[in-house]
């Protein structure tokens, strides 16, 4: 595949997740640069964050590595542990199956980008640390249940 022209890749924008927590998402972007070269065994994404904004809820895969890094702006790695300032060049790895939940926050007054690089398992499970939230990603369908595996019926 020739150079991507990224002023032709689609830019994503709201979250799956279901209600309070998609409106979270607001100032959150995307390109889906693997997607936009036809890749289909990893994804590759440019995420934006508005000053703000957060990438995510703060998460752990069970089956997916991802891969992490900043190339524009600062912006803060907040993990179990705590906070982690980031800036350009910061690459930050999360192992398939390691529990440690994260996420990125734009504490700042001005746009951060980061490109995450992951595997695409057929069937995913995520797990969302501060909240009792889990997603199944089966061939691409999303479902959200609670921790205990019940259907997920807003927060508790």
């Amino acid at each position: 595949m020739p150079k991507l022209d990224l002023t032709k890749v689609p830019v994503k924008t709201g979250s799956i997740y279901p209600e309070p927590y998609a409106s979270q998402m607001t100032g959150r972007s995307s390109l889906r640069l693997a997607d936009a070269g036809g890749l289909t065994q990893f994804g590759a994404n440019l995420v934006i964050l508005a000053p703000g904004a957060k990438s995510s809820l703060r998460h752990w895969h069970l089956h997916e590595d991802e891969f992490v890094m900043i190339t524009k702006g600062a912006c803060t790695l907040v993990q179990d542990a705590g906070e982690t300032p980031m800036t350009v060049g910061d690459c930050a790895a999360f192992p398939a199956g390691s529990t440690d939940g994260h996420h990125f926050i734009n504490h700042t007054d001005a746009e951060v980008r980061f490109l995450v690089v992951g595997t695409k398992a057929r069937h995913e499970v995520a797990t969302y640390s501060d909240i009792d939230m889990v997603v199944r990603l089966d061939a691409g369908t999303a479902r959200f249940t609670h921790k205990d595996g019940t259907d997920w019926s807003g927060p508790k």
